[in-house]
């Protein structure tokens, strides 16, 4: 014999529907959900890749930077050394060239104040001569105006007045060479 399945009361198929209504809505929103997470997880993945492309052309930009710096850095410490080396060696050639300019201008000095000391002494020597001869000579000028005072006098005669000038233009030298060698004796 056949069994025969007992009705279901309106009740119980009314639970049944709504079962099953409750799983298709959870297996509906359960779709959505994983239709959502799948959605961001595409977009936090697309966001990650753009993150990191951005990151490694920023990273490479960066390293460009600093092995640009770095260059440069270089480049300006060989620049300073060289810059530096150069004033190094001006400085000793500088050194050098003052060391021999002072021995040269101490041995110019030297030859310069020998040189001056034996002129002072020839005019001094000159001029003691010149004074002793000028000496002699007035001597030898007052004795014949004496002479001629003692003797009668004629008429002013012109030669001897010739003979004061040149006896004035003689005192004019010997004065003229006493301040020349002391000129030079300084």
């Amino acid at each position: 014999m056949a069994t025969r399945k007992p009705r279901k009361s309106e009740l119980e198929q009314a639970a049944d529907h709504l079962g099953a209504a409750a799983q298709e809505v959870g297996a509906a929103v359960s779709k959505k959900w994983n239709t959502a997470g799948d959605a961001i997880a595409a977009g936090v993945g697309a966001a990650k890749k753009k993150v990191l492309k951005e990151r490694a052309l920023a990273a490479r930009s960066i390293g460009g930077l600093v092995k640009a710096a770095e260059a440069q850095l270089k480049k300006a410490e060989v620049q300073l050394r060289k810059a530096g080396d150069s004033a190094h060696k001006s400085i000793l050639a500088a050194e050098k060239h003052l060391e021999s300019t002072r021995r040269s201008t101490s041995k110019k000095l030297s030859t310069l104040q020998a040189s001056a000391e034996r002129k002072a002494k020839a005019v001094k020597k000159a001029v003691e001569k010149e004074t002793a001869a000028l000496k002699k000579a007035a001597a030898a000028e007052t004795a014949a105006i004496r002479r001629k005072v003692a003797a009668p006098k004629p008429a002013a005669k012109k030669p001897e007045a010739k003979k004061v000038v040149v006896k004035k233009v003689a005192a004019k030298k010997v004065a003229a060479k006493k301040t020349a060698a002391k000129k030079t004796a300084k």
